[in-house]
């Protein structure tokens, strides 16, 4: 054999050696390849269940839809009611009456329905829609703190009058945020750079023009019935606590020492008081807290028919159309929005937002118009004016109301009350599954105050609910 061919043939044999090597190294997963003598794996397991996780099924409504086949009241029987209502001397000189289906429209009874009246706080149904119709109801109002020159911070508005003086509490929408968790979102931001004594500003800017309307009575201020407007107080500025307590003189500045006393309590000193200042020109927002949501906000008013709350969300509409977060202004946008939804204003005027100033006059076939629109399910964005109203017998201004009718619960419906004016609109479903919509101004009542015309205004209202097609 010469040199080469044994040259060959080990290279040969050890090309075998080698690859058999290999293939052994291969077999025990030594080095890559495709043979193993591993076991084969079992089938994997099916996509694990969340646990308690089932089929979905079709959910059931809280309340069936109205059922359009429900018969229609007959008019003259409606009619006949409400011309009962208008001359029961309980009611006074000066009564308008529209009875409507909610369904179709269509006018039942009336009496002078496009005559003004003074509305009361029904006229809150008109800052309701509005809100809601141009703002959309995920609103939120930051209350936030911005970093200043030097060692100074700026508290500022943005229109939460509901604030809580210590935590926030997620759930609600009085006090959904609160000052402490704001002062801990400030604190670890100034402790960061060292500082543990600040000087505090707060601006309240964000409105404009008296924070008092001067169509309110003075002895309505004083008995608490509104608070100064700001876009910055504690709990709607409330000195104690209670339905209408005494209010703070500044609420902003009352919030400002309140929120002195939160950043005390994590370390932060506040050298002198607290004073109004601008918020600082590109300064750097150190803490944010937000409000509940509008939905919740305008729920809020209607059910307790809160003045300051209503007054507030007017003028974030004001601000919404460009024109001034005063009196003047949200009255004049809150007119201007429910005209574009769709609602004929003509006759209209609004002193205040609340309703609670004289020189107010709305006709009532103009709240009957915010009600169907607000009980349309084709105005979905709406749907927190027509759940907010009190229900009768049960929640918010009504809830010593019908306790004894077989209307309670069956109606829901926004109160007015003022010296001589008692008025009532909204909803009742009749004793044959019909949807009713109704407002009953009054403002000549006799003397004597509330409870002789919300007696009548109520048997009404009962009586429309057992009325059936007859």
């Amino acid at each position: 054999m010469t040199t080469a061919a044994r040259v060959v043939g080990v290279s040969a044999l050890v090309l075998v050696l080698a690859g058999g090597a290999y293939a052994t190294a291969d077999a025990y997963d030594v080095v890559p390849g495709m043979v193993t003598l591993a076991e084969v794996p079992p089938d994997p397991l099916p996509f694990p269940t969340a646990p308690g996780a089932v089929e979905p099924v079709d959910t059931v409504p809280a309340l069936p839809n109205l059922d359009p086949q429900a018969p229609l009241p007959a008019a003259a029987n409606v009619q006949a009611l409400v011309d009962g209502l208008v001359k029961d001397p309980r009611m006074g000189a000066s009564v308008g009456v529209v009875v409507a289906d909610q369904l179709t429209g269509d006018v039942l009874g009336a009496h002078l329905p496009a005559d003004g009246r003074t509305p009361a706080s029904t006229a809150k149904l008109v800052t309701a829609v509005a809100a809601l119709s141009t703002l959309g109801p995920d609103v939120t109002l930051p209350t936030s703190v911005v970093r200043g020159p030097g060692t100074s911070i700026v508290l500022v508005g943005g229109g939460d009058m509901m604030l809580a003086a210590g935590a926030g509490d997620p759930t609600a929408v009085v006090g959904h945020a609160g000052l402490a968790d704001l002062a801990a979102q400030v604190a670890k931001e100034l402790q960061l750079e060292g500082a543990t004594t600040v000087s505090l500003g707060f601006d309240d800017s964000l409105f404009t023009g008296p924070t008092l309307s001067p169509t309110w009575n003075p002895a309505d201020v004083a008995a608490g019935f509104v608070a100064p407007v700001t876009p910055l107080a504690v709990d709607t500025a409330k000195i104690k606590p209670g339905e209408y307590p005494p209010r703070y003189a500044d609420p902003s500045l009352a919030a400002a020492n309140t929120f002195a006393q939160r950043l005390a309590e994590v370390g932060i000193t506040v050298d002198g008081n607290p004073r109004r200042a601008p918020r600082p020109e590109g300064g750097r927002e150190i803490g944010v807290v937000q409000s509940a949501t509008l939905d919740g906000i305008v729920h809020h008013f209607l059910d307790t028919s809160d003045n300051a709350i209503t007054e507030v969300v007017s003028r974030l509409v004001a601000i919404d159309q460009g024109l001034p977060a005063s009196f003047e202004g949200g009255t004049t946008a809150v007119l201007h929005a429910v005209s574009v939804a769709g609602v004929d204003t003509a006759g209209a005027h609004l002193s205040d937002a609340s309703g609670l100033g004289a020189g107010s006059v709305l006709p009532p076939d103009l709240l009957l118009g915010l009600l169907r629109l607000a009980t349309d399910p084709a105005h979905g964005v709406l749907r927190d004016v027509a759940t907010g109203m009190p229900i009768a017998g049960l929640t918010g201004t009504l809830s010593d109301r019908y306790t004894q009718s077989p209307a309670r619960g069956l109606v829901r419906a926004k109160t007015g009350s003022l010296p001589h004016v008692t008025s009532l609109a909204g909803t009742v479903l009749d004793v044959d599954g019909r949807q009713l919509v109704f407002v009953v101004l009054a403002d000549a009542t006799p003397d004597g105050g509330q409870w002789g015309p919300r007696a009548a205004i109520d048997s009404f209202v009962t009586a429309l609910s057992g009325c059936g097609c007859g």
